[in-house]
């Protein structure tokens, strides 16, 4: 009878079907009874020879054993429409809080341990509320009134099933916290072969090329076996669980019937007591017994519930705190004004008060080697985190002051790692604008300069680009990234090495398209290939973390010692860092 306060307040989001199954249950319950009491009465008519008086006794059994299945099944039905109410309110809330959350704790948790947590774990809850709750309800107040109908026919035989009875429900208890820390970990166990599994299979290319595939293979045995040890480990405990209960269901009931017996044999009783005490007798522990079977179908729940407790409750890495909205349609100007910040464990700060501002409806870039503080740069506009001091404002705001989701709303972002899902090319695509006609997914394809390829995939725009975009090159994934980031009309484009995986003469083509989708926009560029940012409008060059020189291409390749490395080792960051 473990009772986690996670999957109580999981179990409230259903509360009405919830206690509609209870009832049912407890109805399902009752028939159970009946049918003991009849049964009682017609072995009591057998024993006397009143044969003649069967048929509306069996007939009356029959009834109880109809209703039974009726009842039944309208009990599963609700059951199962409360199951599924919790899982899929807790598997929205879990996912609503991962976006919340963002990057920050997605780098600290591993992707199939996650996964793990949001399929099986909350598939575990789903039985747990459904099956376990109304049988434990039903439990606690089905074998004290059956005690007490006992009590009615033979008291003495109370003094048998009451100790069986607490011995059923209670004795177990002493081994809950055992039974719950082997739980955790097989839960630890399971996600931990998940997580290994996953990266495994995603990571299968680079572990061919490494000749790493029997290295892994055999580290996933060595999970595997972890799991089968935590696994038997588990049932080992939860077998003593189930074994204390059966023998004290089946010694309770034995010391019953040899009251019952004794007691007819003095005379103290007529046959129908006898027979209804032995009934009785055995529903007492029905419920039980129905509670043991359903506690193994709601464990899964319990292992998972203190994972689905510290995503939930995880708190994200910036406070969503902000009210206003940010314009749509009006292209802000972007200011840094002093931003200092430093990565959470790093000995040493990423940017070192860095001021400037990306104008209006400009193009600004931002360059420098490697490690100089871009791409912190960008994550803090975004609020994946917020400056240690300083602030970022939009036209004068301070973008605290909008709402996180707004704020990204207003900001489409084209990254180096681009992610596409196992959807076809338009349905990528209207991720960022769920109602944009197919003229304008052509359109924004055309800026991108991936149109023309989409056109010769075998279904066009319908075309299933598979898992991460497999089917399609490492340049057509950026470049549908890239039309999905304009098809998002966002005021502020953000481009972090957007045309990284396309060669010279494509980069160009894209460069002249971009130009002209930037106009009536802010755009913020990152990049290490210079070629990709000879025209912006200004460029500001970082190097550890502060502002080495802002301006023009000509300009600071005359007096920007940082630029000049950088266009002297072919713009290419690392090379220069």
């Amino acid at each position: 009878m473990m009772l986690h306060p996670e999957l109580l307040r999981a179990a409230r989001t259903a509360r009405r079907p919830l206690l509609g199954a209870t009832a049912l249950l407890a109805a399902v319950t009752a028939t159970h009874l009946a049918q003991a009491v009849l049964l009682a009465v017609a072995l009591a008519r057998i024993a006397r020879g009143e044969t003649a008086a069967l048929p509306p006794v069996l007939g009356g059994v029959l009834a109880a054993v109809a209703v039974r299945a009726l009842l039944g099944r309208l009990q599963r039905a609700l059951a199962a429409r409360a199951g599924a109410r919790v899982r899929t309110d807790l598997r929205d809330a879990l996912l609503g809080r991962l976006g919340a959350l963002g990057p920050a704790r997605g780098a600290g948790d591993r992707a199939g341990a996650v996964r793990a947590t949001l399929v099986d774990g909350v598939e575990g809850v789903d039985a747990y509320v459904s099956r376990y709750l109304p049988q434990f309800l039903v439990t606690c107040a089905a074998p004290p009134l059956l005690l007490l109908a006992v009590a009615a026919v033979e008291p003495y035989a109370v003094l048998a099933l009451a100790p069986a009875l607490l011995l059923a429900l209670f004795a177990p208890r002493w081994w809950d916290r055992l039974l719950a820390r082997r739980g955790q970990e097989h839960w630890g166990s399971y996600e931990a072969l998940a997580a290994d599994y996953l990266e495994a299979l995603q990571g299968m290319p680079a572990l061919r090329a490494a000749g790493a595939v029997a290295r892994t293979r055999a580290r996933l045995g060595e999970r595997s076996a972890a799991l089968h040890r935590a696994t038997v480990a588990k049932l080992r405990v939860s077998l003593v669980d189930t074994g204390i209960t059966d023998l004290a269901v089946q010694g309770g009931t034995v010391a019953a019937a040899l009251v019952a017996c004794a007691s007819a044999a003095s005379g103290r009783t007529a046959a129908t007591g006898t027979y209804l005490v032995l009934m009785l007798a055995s529903e007492c522990f029905r419920p039980v017994r129905d509670l043991s079977r359903e506690w193994h179908s709601g464990y899964l729940g319990v292992s998972a519930a203190d994972g689905i407790a510290a995503l939930r409750t995880a708190r994200p890495a910036v406070p969503d705190d902000g009210a206003a909205e940010l314009p749509a349609g009006t292209p802000p100007a972007i200011a840094f004004h002093d931003v200092r910040y430093t990565h959470p464990g790093a000995a040493r700060p990423a940017l070192r008060g860095v001021t400037f501002t990306a104008e209006a409806g400009r193009t600004t870039a931002v360059v420098g080697p490697s490690g100089a503080g871009k791409s912190t740069l960008l994550a803090l506009l975004l609020r994946h985190g917020d400056p240690d001091a300083g602030r970022i404002t939009l036209d004068g705001t301070d973008h605290t002051a909008y709402t996180l989701a707004s704020l990204r709303r207003g900001i489409a972002v084209v990254s180096q790692e681009t992610y596409l899902f196992h959807a076809t090319v338009a349905e990528n695509l209207r991720l960022a604008r769920p109602g944009a006609t197919d003229r304008e997914l052509r359109a924004a394809a055309r800026a991108a300069g991936v149109h023309d390829e989409i056109a010769a995939l075998p279904d066009g725009y319908d075309t299933l680009v598979g898992e991460r975009g497999a089917t399609l090159s490492g340049g057509q994934r950026q470049r549908l990234a890239l039309a999905r980031a304009l098809l998002a009309d966002a005021p502020v484009l953000v481009l972090d090495e957007a045309t990284s995986a396309v060669d010279e003469r494509r980069e160009a083509h894209i460069g002249r398209a971009l130009r002209r989708a930037a106009r009536g926009r802010t755009c913020l560029v990152v990049a290490h290939r210079l070629a990709s940012v000879r025209d912006a409008d200004r460029i500001v060059v970082l190097d550890g973390g502060r502002v080495e020189a802002i301006g023009t291409h000509a300009a600071l390749t005359e007096r920007s010692a940082v630029y000049a490395r950088l266009v002297a080792a072919g713009g290419t960051g690392e090379a220069a860092a």
